[in-house]
């Protein structure tokens, strides 16, 4: 990497005068390269909600002048057949790219049950909003899960981004 580059490559990204539709589309790139992004909360990784404005947020994102162009990037990533939203990175929604799924399936005893539990919006005849959930495992499809059952773990583990890999303790821990 030379001086002066980012080693986030979103972190340069400019926002102004392009539409959602584009915006997503680097998302989704985005996310598919790291394989994993927060929703909106803030947290060890980026966020969708802050890449699409452009800058931190403080207070909700609702109240930010680019909320609609935030809720449309969103709702797109976390409607895309290749996107599952899980609570996995610090118990917030995380928006994971399938490229993960084996591993994570092939790892799920690593996991908190509820890390690995996809959160699914749902619209109810009245209008209102549910979430429902539903493990990974039985969530995926068969070829996922038999993807997963062939990956030693040495392999599923590499498949992950380093903020789901299990961290090394020093020998002085617990020392």
């Amino acid at each position: 990497m030379h001086a002066g580059s980012s080693p986030r490559p979103w972190v340069s990204l400019t926002f102004g005068g392009v539409s959602p539709c584009v915006v997503t589309t680097d998302l989704g790139e985005l996310l598919e390269a790291e394989g994993v992004l927060l929703e909106s909360a803030k947290g060890p990784i980026p966020n969708v909600a802050q890449l699409v404005a452009g800058e931190p947020i403080t207070g909700s994102w609702w109240a930010h002048p680019a909320s609609h162009e935030i809720f449309e990037a969103i709702n797109r990533l976390a409607d895309s057949p290749d996107v599952a939203r899980m609570r996995l990175v610090d118990s917030k929604v995380t928006l994971v790219h399938r490229r993960l799924w084996p591993a994570l399936v092939r790892l799920a005893a690593r996991f908190e049950d509820t890390a690995l539990v996809v959160v699914i919006q749902e619209h109810t005849p009245t209008g209102a909003h549910r979430a429902t959930g539903s493990p990974l495992r039985d969530w995926v499809s068969t070829e996922i899960v038999d993807a997963a059952a062939r990956l030693n773990e040495a392999d599923a583990t590499n498949m992950l981004p380093p903020i789901l890999r299990p961290q090394a303790t020093s020998e002085t821990d617990g020392a």
